[in-house]
């Protein structure tokens, strides 16, 4: 693993890679260096994928809980539905949000038929844990489209506000907490002052090469930065070559979370109880009810989990 040998980053967390669903997923978070990154708790860096018509992706319906889920598409499509009665079809560059809260179930597949632009994926998929007081809150569900997200231009390369406020500019899409997500494209020799508006923040690398300081770090290297309020100014980030990267932070979550599976939440009881209600799949009139129009398989509740 790269080392650090800077004051003002605190690591660099290398993702594992695996299979989810049969595709390839690079695992970013939760690590065992870094549990999370400001409300940030999970980060899944999926494909590039070729998908063909008789292996499209697939992902049944299943349970979220107390947290938040982003979905963000570099190429691709997917298609969204959520038991709140949402089919949302997901295409690059747009933020899809679903709000969980007391508890939502949704699915993500491939077009039917599968048109040509989503036969070659990828993206990220996030969660954000919510704050205590908005745990148990009533789920609900925001798409906000490409060209309604800010881009700015700058010498070298662009930045795609896609949540919270950074750079001059705040992004359109609603949070709860103090969030931030932002795409960054850079040419080769292209320079990026680190926004200091986060407390919390991490540089994900997607394609290229980039340096921090001493430091360099690939695809699949997430660097962490010190807190902003201990460093004055975070320094800038440089492309060794054309590079992509994700940044992403926040405010610091009010307290411990807890994380079993697709639930994450700051109470224990709250994970068991949600257990115990997904255990017969969706269920009117529980925490997870039916989607409309995709209520046929469904993911089962693991019984291990490592």
């Amino acid at each position: 693993m790269p080392q650090s040998n800077s004051s003002a980053l605190e690591r660099v967390i290398v993702a594992k890679s695996q299979q989810v669903a049969g595709f390839p997923v690079r695992r970013v978070l939760p690590s065992r260096q870094r549990r999370r990154v400001g409300p940030w708790t999970f980060i899944d860096h999926m494909g590039p994928a070729r998908l063909t018509p008789d292996r499209p992706m697939r992902v049944p319906p299943h349970p979220h809980l107390n947290l938040a889920t982003v979905t963000y598409l570099f190429e691709g499509e997917l298609v969204h539905r959520d038991s709140l009665g949402s089919c949302q079809s997901i295409q690059p560059g747009a933020i899809n949000w679903m709000h969980a809260g007391r508890g939502v179930v949704h699915s993500e597949t491939s077009p039917v038929p599968l048109t040509p632009a989503a036969e070659h994926l990828h993206g990220l998929q996030l969660w954000l844990a919510l704050p205590r007081e908005r745990e148990e809150s009533d789920p609900w569900f925001q798409h906000t489209p490409a060209v309604a997200l800010p881009l700015l231009a700058f010498v070298g390369g662009e930045a795609r506000v896609l949540i919270g406020e950074a750079l001059g500019t705040k992004s359109p899409a609603r949070v709860e907490s103090p969030t931030l997500l932002i795409d960054v494209s850079l040419s080769a020799g292209a320079r990026l002052d680190l926004p200091s508006s986060a407390l919390e923040l991490a540089a994900y690398v997607v394609s290229g090469r980039v340096a921090f300081e001493g430091t360099e770090a690939e695809p699949g290297h997430l660097l962490v930065f010190g807190s902003a309020s201990a460093v004055l100014g975070r320094g800038e980030l440089r492309a060794l070559e054309e590079s992509r990267v994700v940044l992403l932070g926040g405010a610091p979550l009010d307290g411990e979370r807890f994380m079993f599976w697709n639930f994450v939440s700051s109470s224990r009881e709250r994970l068991e109880e949600a257990k115990a209600t997904w255990k017969q799949g969706p269920q009117p009139g529980t925490r997870f009810p039916p989607i409309p129009f995709d209520s046929g398989d469904f993911v089962p509740l693991p019984k291990n989990l490592a």
